[in-house]
Protein backbone atom coordinates (compact mmCIF):
# COMPACT_ATOMS: atom_id res chain seq x y z
CA UNK A 1 0.00 0.00 0.00
CA UNK A 2 1.52 3.84 -0.71
CA UNK A 3 2.54 6.09 2.03
CA UNK A 4 -0.16 7.73 1.97
CA UNK A 5 -3.84 6.14 1.59
CA UNK A 6 -5.19 7.38 -1.10
CA UNK A 7 -8.85 8.77 -1.01
CA UNK A 8 -11.35 9.35 -3.75
CA UNK A 9 -13.65 12.20 -2.38
CA UNK A 10 -17.08 12.77 -2.56
CA UNK A 11 -18.87 16.59 -2.84
CA UNK A 12 -15.27 17.81 -4.07
CA UNK A 13 -17.19 20.76 -4.53
CA UNK A 14 -14.29 23.95 -3.76
CA UNK A 15 -17.37 25.84 -2.65
CA UNK A 16 -18.90 23.30 -0.08
CA UNK A 17 -19.04 25.04 2.98
CA UNK A 18 -18.76 21.92 5.52
CA UNK A 19 -16.32 20.37 3.68
CA UNK A 20 -14.27 23.52 2.88
CA UNK A 21 -14.17 24.31 6.76
CA UNK A 22 -13.09 21.19 7.54
CA UNK A 23 -12.16 18.53 5.30
CA UNK A 24 -10.43 19.48 2.50
CA UNK A 25 -7.68 21.34 4.98
CA UNK A 26 -7.56 17.98 7.20
CA UNK A 27 -6.39 16.19 3.92
CA UNK A 28 -4.34 19.06 2.49
CA UNK A 29 -2.10 18.92 6.33
CA UNK A 30 -2.69 15.00 6.56
CA UNK A 31 0.35 13.30 6.27
CA UNK A 32 -1.70 9.92 6.28
CA UNK A 33 -4.28 10.49 3.52
CA UNK A 34 -3.96 12.53 -0.28
CA UNK A 35 -6.72 13.64 -2.20
CA UNK A 36 -6.34 11.20 -5.23
CA UNK A 37 -9.79 11.54 -6.76
CA UNK A 38 -12.71 14.22 -6.61
CA UNK A 39 -15.86 13.58 -7.29
CA UNK A 40 -18.57 16.51 -7.65
CA UNK A 41 -22.28 16.11 -9.90
CA UNK A 42 -20.84 18.55 -12.90
CA UNK A 43 -17.86 17.92 -15.22
CA UNK A 44 -16.83 21.86 -14.67
CA UNK A 45 -16.47 21.51 -10.75
CA UNK A 46 -15.06 18.68 -10.22
CA UNK A 47 -12.35 19.64 -13.10
CA UNK A 48 -11.89 22.78 -10.85
CA UNK A 49 -11.28 20.19 -7.71
CA UNK A 50 -9.16 18.64 -9.40
CA UNK A 51 -6.95 21.34 -10.65
CA UNK A 52 -7.41 23.32 -6.58
CA UNK A 53 -6.54 19.68 -4.64
CA UNK A 54 -3.95 18.52 -7.24
CA UNK A 55 -5.78 15.61 -7.48
CA UNK A 56 -4.82 12.93 -10.09
CA UNK A 57 -8.69 12.09 -10.97
CA UNK A 58 -12.04 13.52 -11.66
CA UNK A 59 -15.05 12.23 -11.94
CA UNK A 60 -18.88 14.05 -12.28
CA UNK A 61 -20.19 9.94 -11.47
CA UNK A 62 -19.44 8.72 -8.30
CA UNK A 63 -20.30 4.91 -9.25
CA UNK A 64 -17.02 5.74 -11.92
CA UNK A 65 -14.82 6.75 -9.11
CA UNK A 66 -15.53 4.15 -6.94
CA UNK A 67 -14.23 1.30 -9.57
CA UNK A 68 -10.98 3.45 -9.76
CA UNK A 69 -8.18 0.75 -9.04
CA UNK A 70 -6.08 3.97 -7.74
CA UNK A 71 -8.06 4.77 -4.63
CA UNK A 72 -7.91 2.68 -1.27
CA UNK A 73 -10.95 4.26 0.69
CA UNK A 74 -13.75 6.83 -0.32
CA UNK A 75 -15.36 9.61 1.65
CA UNK A 76 -18.68 10.81 1.42
CA UNK A 77 -19.28 14.42 2.41
CA UNK A 78 -22.72 15.58 0.64
CA UNK A 79 -26.24 16.41 1.93
CA UNK A 80 -28.06 13.89 4.16
CA UNK A 81 -30.32 12.68 1.72
CA UNK A 82 -27.67 11.77 -0.92
CA UNK A 83 -25.22 10.00 2.07
CA UNK A 84 -26.86 6.28 0.94
CA UNK A 85 -26.16 6.01 -3.04
CA UNK A 86 -22.10 6.68 -2.99
CA UNK A 87 -21.70 4.44 0.22
CA UNK A 88 -23.19 1.73 -0.89
CA UNK A 89 -21.47 1.91 -4.34
CA UNK A 90 -17.96 2.69 -2.24
CA UNK A 91 -18.76 -0.32 -0.14
CA UNK A 92 -19.71 -2.64 -3.21
CA UNK A 93 -16.50 -1.65 -5.38
CA UNK A 94 -14.84 -2.90 -2.08
CA UNK A 95 -13.33 0.71 -0.51
CA UNK A 96 -13.04 1.31 3.01
CA UNK A 97 -15.32 4.38 3.46
CA UNK A 98 -15.85 7.46 5.60
CA UNK A 99 -19.05 9.13 5.52
CA UNK A 100 -20.40 12.04 7.56
CA UNK A 101 -22.71 11.72 10.08
CA UNK A 102 -26.21 11.09 9.72
CA UNK A 103 -25.41 7.55 7.87
CA UNK A 104 -28.57 7.45 6.05
CA UNK A 105 -31.56 10.09 5.84
CA UNK A 106 -33.56 6.94 7.82
CA UNK A 107 -32.56 3.87 10.16
CA UNK A 108 -33.27 1.85 7.45
CA UNK A 109 -30.86 3.14 4.89
CA UNK A 110 -28.11 3.20 7.67
CA UNK A 111 -28.93 -0.81 8.90
CA UNK A 112 -28.33 -1.45 5.16
CA UNK A 113 -25.37 -0.12 4.53
CA UNK A 114 -23.62 -1.51 8.04
CA UNK A 115 -24.65 -5.24 7.14
CA UNK A 116 -23.48 -4.48 3.28
CA UNK A 117 -19.90 -3.33 4.77
CA UNK A 118 -20.20 -6.33 7.41
CA UNK A 119 -20.45 -8.33 4.18
CA UNK A 120 -17.78 -6.82 1.89
CA UNK A 121 -15.18 -6.93 5.02
CA UNK A 122 -14.74 -3.12 4.34
CA UNK A 123 -13.95 -0.53 7.24
CA UNK A 124 -16.05 2.34 8.08
CA UNK A 125 -16.33 5.45 9.67
CA UNK A 126 -19.18 7.57 10.51
CA UNK A 127 -18.33 11.25 11.16
CA UNK A 128 -19.05 11.34 14.84
CA UNK A 129 -16.36 13.24 15.63
CA UNK A 130 -16.70 14.00 19.19
CA UNK A 131 -15.22 10.74 19.94
CA UNK A 132 -11.73 11.75 19.02
CA UNK A 133 -12.20 15.12 20.80
CA UNK A 134 -8.42 15.07 22.97
CA UNK A 135 -10.71 16.97 25.49
CA UNK A 136 -13.72 14.36 26.00
CA UNK A 137 -11.43 11.68 25.76
CA UNK A 138 -9.70 13.23 28.59
CA UNK A 139 -12.60 13.42 30.04
CA UNK A 140 -14.20 9.47 29.66
CA UNK A 141 -10.67 8.72 31.18
CA UNK A 142 -11.04 10.40 33.98
CA UNK A 143 -14.48 9.01 34.63
CA UNK A 144 -13.41 5.86 34.15
CA UNK A 145 -10.31 6.82 36.82
CA UNK A 146 -12.92 7.89 39.22
CA UNK A 147 -12.23 11.56 38.88
CA UNK A 148 -15.74 12.31 40.21
CA UNK A 149 -16.04 8.75 42.14
CA UNK A 150 -19.75 7.88 41.15
CA UNK A 151 -21.26 9.65 38.80
CA UNK A 152 -24.97 11.17 40.38
CA UNK A 153 -25.89 13.32 37.34
CA UNK A 154 -25.26 15.10 34.28
CA UNK A 155 -26.68 18.01 32.45
CA UNK A 156 -25.90 18.93 28.45
CA UNK A 157 -26.92 21.55 26.38
CA UNK A 158 -26.29 22.68 23.24
CA UNK A 159 -27.62 26.01 21.84
CA UNK A 160 -26.40 26.88 18.24
CA UNK A 161 -27.39 29.48 15.48
CA UNK A 162 -30.83 29.07 13.90
CA UNK A 163 -31.31 31.87 11.52
CA UNK A 164 -35.04 33.14 11.36
CA UNK A 165 -34.19 34.45 7.58
CA UNK A 166 -31.65 32.57 4.91
CA UNK A 167 -31.34 32.12 1.15
CA UNK A 168 -33.39 29.57 -0.79
CA UNK A 169 -30.25 27.57 -1.14
CA UNK A 170 -29.92 27.41 2.86
CA UNK A 171 -33.61 26.35 3.19
CA UNK A 172 -33.81 22.16 2.32
CA UNK A 173 -33.38 21.21 5.60
CA UNK A 174 -36.53 22.58 6.87
CA UNK A 175 -38.14 19.28 5.44
CA UNK A 176 -38.25 16.69 8.37
CA UNK A 177 -38.44 13.86 5.35
CA UNK A 178 -34.53 15.26 4.33
CA UNK A 179 -33.48 13.81 7.81
CA UNK A 180 -30.97 16.97 8.60
CA UNK A 181 -32.27 18.62 11.46
CA UNK A 182 -31.37 19.57 14.96
CA UNK A 183 -32.51 16.44 16.03
CA UNK A 184 -30.89 14.08 13.95
CA UNK A 185 -27.38 16.12 13.31
CA UNK A 186 -26.78 18.61 16.23
CA UNK A 187 -28.92 16.25 19.19
CA UNK A 188 -27.13 13.13 17.32
CA UNK A 189 -23.34 14.70 18.42
CA UNK A 190 -24.42 16.43 21.54
CA UNK A 191 -26.35 13.16 22.59
CA UNK A 192 -22.96 10.64 21.22
CA UNK A 193 -21.06 12.93 23.16
CA UNK A 194 -22.31 12.18 26.05
CA UNK A 195 -23.32 8.07 25.69
CA UNK A 196 -19.32 8.15 24.60
CA UNK A 197 -17.91 9.89 27.68
CA UNK A 198 -20.95 8.07 30.25
CA UNK A 199 -22.65 5.72 28.68
CA UNK A 200 -26.03 4.77 27.21
CA UNK A 201 -29.48 5.74 28.51
CA UNK A 202 -31.16 3.13 30.17
CA UNK A 203 -34.98 5.36 30.00
CA UNK A 204 -35.45 8.36 28.14
CA UNK A 205 -38.55 11.09 28.00
CA UNK A 206 -38.43 13.34 25.20
CA UNK A 207 -39.98 16.96 23.89
CA UNK A 208 -39.32 17.62 20.12
CA UNK A 209 -40.34 20.61 18.66
CA UNK A 210 -40.47 23.08 16.15
CA UNK A 211 -40.50 26.87 17.47
CA UNK A 212 -39.98 28.54 14.44
CA UNK A 213 -42.80 27.03 12.08
CA UNK A 214 -41.78 29.68 9.20
CA UNK A 215 -38.65 30.92 7.66
CA UNK A 216 -38.36 33.46 5.56
CA UNK A 217 -36.54 33.36 2.04
CA UNK A 218 -34.31 36.15 1.16
CA UNK A 219 -33.99 36.03 -2.58
CA UNK A 220 -37.69 35.06 -2.87
CA UNK A 221 -39.09 37.33 -0.66
CA UNK A 222 -41.24 34.43 0.70
CA UNK A 223 -41.99 32.75 4.24
CA UNK A 224 -41.73 28.90 3.95
CA UNK A 225 -43.57 26.61 6.07
CA UNK A 226 -41.25 24.43 8.57
CA UNK A 227 -41.37 20.81 9.41
CA UNK A 228 -38.14 20.04 11.38
CA UNK A 229 -37.40 20.20 14.29
CA UNK A 230 -35.20 22.87 16.04
CA UNK A 231 -35.62 22.36 19.87
CA UNK A 232 -35.01 18.65 21.46
CA UNK A 233 -35.10 18.02 25.22
CA UNK A 234 -34.38 14.90 26.81
CA UNK A 235 -34.35 13.61 30.65
CA UNK A 236 -33.54 10.65 31.50
CA UNK A 237 -31.34 7.41 33.38
CA UNK A 238 -28.47 6.48 32.27
CA UNK A 239 -27.36 2.71 32.75
CA UNK A 240 -24.91 3.67 34.87
CA UNK A 241 -27.55 4.92 37.22
CA UNK A 242 -27.18 8.59 36.95
CA UNK A 243 -30.08 10.96 36.29
CA UNK A 244 -29.27 12.73 32.68
CA UNK A 245 -31.41 15.90 30.76
CA UNK A 246 -30.30 17.22 27.47
CA UNK A 247 -31.13 20.33 25.48
CA UNK A 248 -30.23 20.90 22.00
CA UNK A 249 -31.97 23.82 20.14
CA UNK A 250 -30.97 26.36 16.67
CA UNK A 251 -31.69 29.63 18.17
CA UNK A 252 -31.88 33.16 16.25
CA UNK A 253 -29.53 35.37 18.60
CA UNK A 254 -25.73 34.64 20.49
CA UNK A 255 -26.00 30.91 21.29
CA UNK A 256 -24.27 29.82 23.90
CA UNK A 257 -22.13 26.60 22.44
CA UNK A 258 -21.81 23.45 24.02
CA UNK A 259 -22.04 22.56 27.59
CA UNK A 260 -21.51 19.54 29.91
CA UNK A 261 -21.60 18.94 33.50
CA UNK A 262 -20.79 15.83 35.00
CA UNK A 263 -21.32 15.64 38.90
CA UNK A 264 -20.82 12.82 41.17
CA UNK A 265 -19.84 11.81 44.61
CA UNK A 266 -16.31 12.82 44.66
CA UNK A 267 -16.06 16.04 42.08
CA UNK A 268 -17.63 17.98 39.29
CA UNK A 269 -16.54 17.79 35.49
CA UNK A 270 -17.52 20.79 33.41
CA UNK A 271 -16.92 20.80 29.49
CA UNK A 272 -17.60 24.18 27.61
CA UNK A 273 -17.15 25.22 23.99
CA UNK A 274 -18.20 28.07 21.92
CA UNK A 275 -19.69 25.69 19.41
CA UNK A 276 -20.17 22.18 19.68
CA UNK A 277 -18.67 18.92 20.89
CA UNK A 278 -17.48 17.33 17.56
CA UNK A 279 -16.31 20.78 16.15
CA UNK A 280 -12.94 21.25 16.11
CA UNK A 281 -12.14 23.83 18.61
CA UNK A 282 -10.28 22.76 21.85
CA UNK A 283 -12.92 22.27 24.71
CA UNK A 284 -12.29 23.42 27.93
CA UNK A 285 -12.02 21.42 30.74
CA UNK A 286 -12.60 22.44 34.62
CA UNK A 287 -12.72 19.97 37.28
CA UNK A 288 -13.10 19.99 41.04
CA UNK A 289 -12.23 17.50 43.27
CA UNK A 290 -13.52 17.73 47.24
CA UNK A 291 -13.58 21.27 46.78
CA UNK A 292 -16.21 23.59 45.47
CA UNK A 293 -13.75 25.37 43.39
CA UNK A 294 -13.12 24.67 40.09
CA UNK A 295 -9.83 24.95 37.92
CA UNK A 296 -8.76 24.34 34.57
CA UNK A 297 -7.43 20.83 33.67
CA UNK A 298 -4.76 20.51 31.11
CA UNK A 299 -5.34 17.94 28.46
CA UNK A 300 -2.68 15.51 28.13
CA UNK A 301 -0.75 14.94 24.31
CA UNK A 302 -1.41 11.51 24.17
CA UNK A 303 -4.94 11.95 22.88
CA UNK A 304 -3.86 14.01 19.58
CA UNK A 305 -2.88 12.08 16.94
CA UNK A 306 -2.38 15.01 14.46
CA UNK A 307 0.89 17.03 13.43
CA UNK A 308 1.75 19.46 16.20
CA UNK A 309 1.39 22.25 13.19
CA UNK A 310 -1.98 21.00 12.04
CA UNK A 311 -4.73 23.47 12.01
CA UNK A 312 -7.61 24.62 14.90
CA UNK A 313 -10.91 24.62 14.42
CA UNK A 314 -12.96 22.62 12.46
CA UNK A 315 -10.42 20.94 10.54
CA UNK A 316 -8.89 19.27 13.44
CA UNK A 317 -11.33 16.61 14.79
CA UNK A 318 -11.66 15.32 10.96
CA UNK A 319 -7.48 15.43 10.82
CA UNK A 320 -7.82 13.00 14.14
CA UNK A 321 -10.57 10.74 12.24
CA UNK A 322 -8.57 10.30 9.31
CA UNK A 323 -5.24 9.60 10.97
CA UNK A 324 -7.16 7.06 13.00
CA UNK A 325 -8.83 5.83 9.58
CA UNK A 326 -5.38 5.63 7.74
CA UNK A 327 -4.16 3.43 10.85
CA UNK A 328 -7.29 1.01 10.51
CA UNK A 329 -6.91 0.24 6.76
CA UNK A 330 -2.98 -0.20 7.56
CA UNK A 331 -3.19 -2.60 10.54
CA UNK A 332 -7.07 -3.67 10.77
CA UNK A 333 -7.65 -1.92 14.36
CA UNK A 334 -10.51 0.54 14.14
CA UNK A 335 -11.12 2.52 17.57
CA UNK A 336 -13.55 4.85 15.48
CA UNK A 337 -17.23 5.16 15.31
CA UNK A 338 -18.10 2.49 12.78
CA UNK A 339 -21.28 2.47 10.60
CA UNK A 340 -22.99 -0.30 13.07
CA UNK A 341 -22.05 2.85 15.79
CA UNK A 342 -24.18 4.71 13.39
CA UNK A 343 -27.20 2.25 13.08
CA UNK A 344 -27.11 2.60 17.29
CA UNK A 345 -27.62 6.24 17.34
CA UNK A 346 -29.96 6.57 14.72
CA UNK A 347 -32.05 3.84 16.74
CA UNK A 348 -31.94 5.20 19.55
CA UNK A 349 -32.55 8.98 18.09
CA UNK A 350 -35.92 7.28 16.90
CA UNK A 351 -36.55 6.38 20.43
CA UNK A 352 -36.52 9.99 21.17
CA UNK A 353 -39.07 10.42 18.57
CA UNK A 354 -41.85 7.70 19.53
CA UNK A 355 -41.08 8.93 23.25
CA UNK A 356 -42.16 12.85 21.83
CA UNK A 357 -44.96 11.35 19.84
CA UNK A 358 -46.36 9.25 23.15
CA UNK A 359 -45.65 11.12 25.31
CA UNK A 360 -44.18 8.12 27.29
CA UNK A 361 -40.69 7.61 28.82
CA UNK A 362 -38.99 4.78 26.34
CA UNK A 363 -36.88 1.75 27.40
CA UNK A 364 -33.66 2.11 25.52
Amino acid sequence: MPTKIRLGFVGANVNSLWASQSHFPAIIHSPDVEMTAVCTSKTESAEEARIHFGAKFAFDDFNKMVSCPEIDAVAVVVRVPSHYEPTKAAINAGKHVYTEWPLGRTTSEAEELADLAKTKGVHTVVGLQSRVSPALLYVKELIENNYVGEVLSCHVTTMRDGALERPSSRTWQRDVNMGANTLTIATGHVIDALRFVLGDFKTAACMVTTQVPQLYETDTKQFVEVTSPDNIRVSGTLVNGSAASVHVGAVPWAGSGFRMEIYGREGTLVITGSVSSQRGEMLRIQGAEHTQDLEDLEIPNRFIYVPESFPDGDPFNVGQMYALFSNAIRTGDNVLPTFDTAVELHKFLDKLSLASITGKTQNI
